[in-house]
């Protein structure tokens, strides 16, 4: 067995890893109510997809310009979801889509009423 034998089964494992939490994070956004719940579900779930996937693709490919891109959107994705993630969630609380009586802490809330209290 050589390795580039060995690098197909590890990529090929990786992808079907990666297959497999993408699964996990659309069945949650379908059967959580709750959007902070669909939030975390699809977030957490689907950046760890990504990893995998890319890091198989980027073992069965081997070629450098390749998996120096797969490792920029890596890291692209690591920037950008918690940030789109904060932004969802603000969002949603602004709207009223979060039930504020189930959360432990509500820094919003008291940022938004001391807010208010300067008007």
């Amino acid at each position: 067995m050589n390795w580039e034998t060995i690098a197909d089964v590890v990529g090929i494992s990786f992808i079907l890893a990666g297959s497999i939490f993408t699964l996990i994070a659309a069945i949650g956004a379908f059967r959580y109510d709750d959007l902070l719940a669909r939030q975390h579900v699809a977030t957490k779930p689907q950046v760890f997809s990504l990893i995998m996937l890319m890091f198989g693709v980027s073992l069965m490919v081997r070629e450098a310009s390749m998996t120096w891109t797969m490792m920029l959107v890596i890291g692209l994705q690591l920037v950008t979801s918690p940030i789109s993630a904060h932004m969802m969630a603000r969002a949603g609380y602004r709207t009223d889509r979060i039930d504020r009586t189930q959360l432990v802490l509500d820094e919003l809330g008291e940022d938004i009423a001391e807010g208010d209290d300067l008007n």
